[in-house]
C-alpha cells in the first residue's frame, strides 16, 4: 500500500509540474513505472477527481481539486489572513516580490505572496513548492535559526543543488552553504546573489514563534539589476520588522500557533 501512495503522489507531483498534460507513455517513462501500473493508478485518480484525461489528445491533466483543497487549508489556518497585509506593505517599500514560506516538518513552503513590481522584470515563480534548502535565501535563513550541527545534517539529507540548474553561483559543497548560513546568522538575514537563478537575487529573515523557534520566512526577491547587494542591506531592516510582525500575529493562524 504504500508502494502505491508514493507512485499515487509521485505522479501528482509529475503532472503539477507540467500543466499541459502528459502521455501515458511519456509519464510511466519518466517515472519509471510500469505502463499497465501507470494506466491503473491514472484510472484512480481520475475516479477520485484528481486527474481528467483531454479527449483531443488523451492526455491526462490535473484538475482543480488539490489546488481548492489546499486554498481552503490556508483559509482555514488562517495564514494569508494575517500575513498578507504585511507581505503586501514589504512588496510596496520594496518594490519587489515579497513571499512568506512555513516551516513543515523538514521543508518549507511558500504559502502567501506579494508582488510589488510594477512596471519592468518581474520576478514570480512557482508558488506552493517545496523550498530547495541549499541555494535558497528562505533555506539559509531557516538553516541560521539552528544548531550547526542540526543544520549541517539536514543539508546532507536535503542534498545539494547544482549550478546547472540553479544560479551559477550555487554552493556545490555543504562547507560553502554553511558560509551563507553563518552570514547569514550573523547579519540576522540571508543574502543571494546569483545563487538560485541566473541574474536574480533574494533575502530573507526568518519569522520566530512564541518559543523562539522559527516557524517560517519571508523573503524578498528580484532582478540583480535592481535588488543590488546595496540595496538588499538597505532593506535589512524593512524586512526584519516585517518578519517580527508576521511572529507577533502568528498566535491568530492556527497553522502558526502549532508550529510555534
Amino acid at each position: 500500500m504504500s508502494g502505491i501512495l508514493e507512485r499515487s503522489f509521485n505522479v501528482l507531483e509529475y503532472l503539477a509540474e507540467h500543466p499541459e498534460g502528459c502521455a501515458l507513455s511519456t509519464l510511466a517513462g519518466e517515472l519509471q513505472i510500469p505502463l499497465s501500473a501507470s494506466h491503473r493508478l491514472l484510472t484512480e485518480l481520475i475516479r477520485c477527481g484528481y486527474v481528467r484525461q483531454d479527449p483531443r489528445d488523451g492526455h491526462y491533466v490535473l484538475t482543480i481539486k488539490l489546488v481548492s483543497i489546499s486554498l481552503s487549508f490556508l483559509s482555514r489556518s488562517g495564514i494569508v489572513d494575517i500575513a498578507q497585509p504585511l507581505l503586501d506593505q514589504l512588496a510596496s517599500a520594496s518594490g519587489e516580490l515579497v513571499r512568506l514560506a512555513v516551516v513543515d516538518g523538514d521543508d518549507l513552503t511558500f504559502v502567501a505572496k506579494s508582488q510589488g513590481a510594477t512596471r519592468g522584470l518581474r520576478y514570480d515563480p512557482d508558488m506552493g513548492l517545496s523550498v530547495n534548502l541549499s541555494c535558497s535565501a528562505a533555506g539559509h535563513a531557516w538553516l541560521s535559526t539552528m544548531s550547526e550541527d542540526a543544520a549541517t545534517v539536514l543539508v546532507a539529507r536535503k542534498g545539494l543543488g547544482t549550478p546547472q540548474d540553479y544560479g551559477p553561483k550555487a554552493p556545490t559543497s555543504i562547507k560553502a552553504v554553511m558560509a551563507f548560513v553563518k552570514a547569514a546568522h550573523q547579519r540576522g538575514f540571508s543574502m543571494i546573489n546569483e545563487v538560485f537563478a541566473p541574474g536574480m537575487t533574494a533575502m530573507a529573515a526568518p519569522v520566530r514563534g512564541a518559543g523562539g523557534t522559527a516557524i517560517g520566512v519571508v523573503t524578498i526577491a528580484g532582478p540583480l539589476s535592481r535588488l543590488t547587494p546595496q540595496r538588499m542591506e538597505a532593506l535589512g531592516p524593512a524586512l526584519l520588522q516585517t518578519a517580527e510582525d508576521v511572529a507577533r500575529a502568528s498566535g491568530a493562524s492556527a497553522l502558526f500557533k502549532k508550529r510555534a
